[in-house]
């Protein structure tokens, strides 16, 4: 059952969002070779409580981070880890802030010193595709309509999609209705009406889209062929006028 926000709870999603948004350009400032991702999970918790918040994830079906951290070939649910980042490693952070009882989520990815000309790549066409994605976020519009826009752009730079993880609806559980896939066909799926709060969220592999998750930690996802795998995330507000991304970092 899709649950359809009010205005109001619109605006507390926002304050999670911008809470969320704080943290990802303090990242910004602190990602780069010789940094352990156990930093980083330590710098956004302290980030997220100092202001009022709950890092979402820790916790969560038994979760034991405020972040997932992902690397290279890890597609998502990375653990923190001691080991330092290395020069050109392609770092994806992902994370959900509750604050006052409403969520909000986005996951961002990052070069770590300087990368290659295939992660660069990589990571334009990834971001790419969740802005094709949010484009489709009009009333009246279909769900099938973002999961095509974004595997034909995908699908036509050589890489794939991933479809073993989706979008969801967020708002006071971290995980609500609908589902929102990455791949599909134009016109299909439930029709998108003004209220619904949903992510985009696609997960673009170098090579082919299949997946297996760790049997030891139960979390971690890594590409089957061992590619690279790029995400971007963003939670989405539909109003009458269209999207209204919520976990926008330059809104200028």
């Amino acid at each position: 059952m899709v649950i359809v926000k009010t205005k109001k709870e619109i605006e507390k999603m926002q304050a999670a969002a911008d809470i969320l948004v704080g943290v990802h350009k303090g990242l910004r400032e602190i990602i780069r070779p010789g940094v352990t991702t156990l930093e980083l999970d330590a710098f956004a918790e302290d980030y997220i409580k100092s202001h009022g918040a709950i890092p979402a994830q820790k916790g969560y079906q038994g979760f034991a981070y405020s972040i997932c951290a992902s690397i290279n070939e890890e597609v998502c649910h990375g653990f923190p880890r001691k080991e330092t980042l290395k020069e050109g490693d392609l770092l994806t952070v992902d994370m959900v802030v509750d604050l006052d009882g409403y969520m909000a989520d986005s996951a961002w990815s990052y070069a770590v010193g300087q990368v290659s000309d295939e992660v660069k790549k990589l990571m334009e066409v990834t971001k790419e595709c969740l802005y094709l994605g949010i484009d489709q976020c009009y009333p009246g519009k279909r769900l099938g309509d973002i999961g095509h826009a974004i595997q034909s752009h995908a699908e036509g730079q050589g890489f794939s999609v991933v479809r073993q993880f989706v979008g969801h609806g967020i708002g006071k559980n971290m995980h609500e209705d609908p589902q929102v896939l990455h791949y599909g066909q134009p016109g299909r799926g439930l029709r998108i009406q003004e209220g619904m709060v949903f992510t985009i969220e696609p997960m673009i592999n170098a090579g082919g889209w299949e997946v297996v998750v760790d049997k030891k930690d139960g979390w971690t996802a890594t590409t089957m062929d061992g590619s690279l795998s790029c995400q971007y995330e963003h939670t989405i507000a539909i109003t009458k006028d269209g999207p209204l991304v919520l976990t926008e970092q330059d809104r200028d």
